[in-house]
């Protein structure tokens, strides 16, 4: 059994400048649960795609009914692979974010298709999919409903985030907030358990995105 979320979301700027903005989320005063972000890889199609994979490491504090199942290091962090193409002349970005640590326990997977609003040129939809599993026996609605609601609570902060990153760029916003600057020290803290992950990153199976 999967639970299955979708939704869409409106970004009131052009798909170029979220197209810029999406490589400058992080950090903003919505995502401090994102520690660190490495690019595995990148390269450009003969098509001229942009296709990129990152490896994003964040908080992720499990409720405590839910951390005797993993063990004590790996309870308040965890591992996302995020695989990227950027078509230009298509003029469309579609992202596919998955985990790599608790997978056994709990796996989320979103996919997101960015393109031009077609009422508004100067805007950009985002169509956003979950797709949340548990193979724990006896547990596995419980962990599920909970990796719902924990994702959609996720999606309001990810979009003012979004919204931040295009204000920044547009020089609308101070470029360091004091939130930024609190989570720094945490930040280097998960420098050196990043190493670990970038392996495991590289090694990962490509995703389909259609």
């Amino acid at each position: 059994m999967v639970k299955y979320f979708f939704c869409a979301g409106l970004l009131k700027s052009s798909w170029e400048q979220v197209s810029i903005a999406f490589w400058q989320r992080y950090p903003n005063p919505y995502s401090n649960h994102v520690l660190t972000e490495d690019i595995i890889f990148r390269e450009v199609t003969p098509s001229n795609c942009l296709i990129s994979r990152r490896l994003l490491t964040k908080t992720s504090r499990a409720p405590r009914w839910m951390e005797r199942y993993l063990p004590k290091h790996m309870a308040s962090s965890a591992y996302i692979i995020e695989d990227s193409i950027v078509d230009p002349q298509r003029r469309t970005m579609t992202t596919l974010t998955w985990n790599i640590s608790h997978a056994r326990l709990m796996s989320v997977e979103e996919r997101c298709q960015y393109q031009i609003n077609p009422e508004n040129s100067s805007w950009t939809e985002i169509k956003r999919e979950a797709w949340i599993s548990s193979s724990v026996y006896g547990l596995s609605r419980a962990i599920q409903e909970f990796g719902l609601a924990r994702f959609k609570n996720g999606v309001t902060k990810t979009m003012k985030g979004f919204e931040y990153a295009l204000a920044k760029i547009q020089g609308e916003i101070p470029s360091r907030t004091l939130a930024e600057t609190a989570t720094e020290r945490a930040r280097e803290t998960a420098l050196a358990a990043k190493e670990k992950a970038k392996d495991l990153a590289s090694h990962a199976q490509k995703k389909q995105y259609v």
